[in-house]
């Protein structure tokens, strides 16, 4: 794995998005895709569980987008996230993600969103040394610790597990 001399553009959004927070995190674009955890973990050497899955979901009433980024190996408790947020949740459909996020699901970033974007942080992250998440497209990650993770999304730490 290394760090390509040309990023595709919706990496390099990224790429820049983590220099303007003032992070030195490197990009990487890799042959096989990662747009499952299982996959990611495969691609990059890792565990399962160190991949920090984006889930977008929104809210039924307001429409407004809600990222969760959580552990590759749970499940996001949908029921418990509606509590959160005071307002029932659903899947939006690839448009809304692309629309709202400015990435295709597979690649949505932790970082770079279109707008702001309301953010919760699996807990079970927070245990972990290293954690690889997307990067704007199915086939981009970066390595970053869960501390930079909260810092840089100024997330809200949760049980979001099933």
């Amino acid at each position: 794995m290394s760090s390509n001399a040309v990023l595709s553009p919706s990496a390099q959004v990224v790429q820049d998005a983590l220099r303007r927070l003032g992070y030195t995190h490197d990009v990487v674009e890799l042959a096989a895709t990662t747009r499952s955890a299982r996959e990611a973990a495969e691609a990059i050497g890792c565990r399962v569980d160190q991949i920090a899955e984006s889930l977008v979901f929104r809210t039924q009433g307001g429409q407004r987008p809600i990222l969760v980024i959580a552990s590759g190996r749970n499940r996001v408790d949908e029921e418990r996230l509606a509590e959160y947020v005071a307002e029932p949740i659903e899947r939006p459909d690839a448009d809304y993600v692309r629309a709202r996020t400015g990435f295709v699901i597979g690649g949505v970033p932790p970082i770079g969103h279109a707008e702001a974007i309301e953010t919760y942080i699996d807990r079970d992250l927070l245990g972990l040394d290293a954690i690889w998440a997307a990067a704007g497209t199915p086939h981009a990650v970066f390595c970053l610790t869960p501390d930079e993770l909260v810092a840089m999304t100024r997330g809200r730490v949760a049980e979001v597990k099933a």
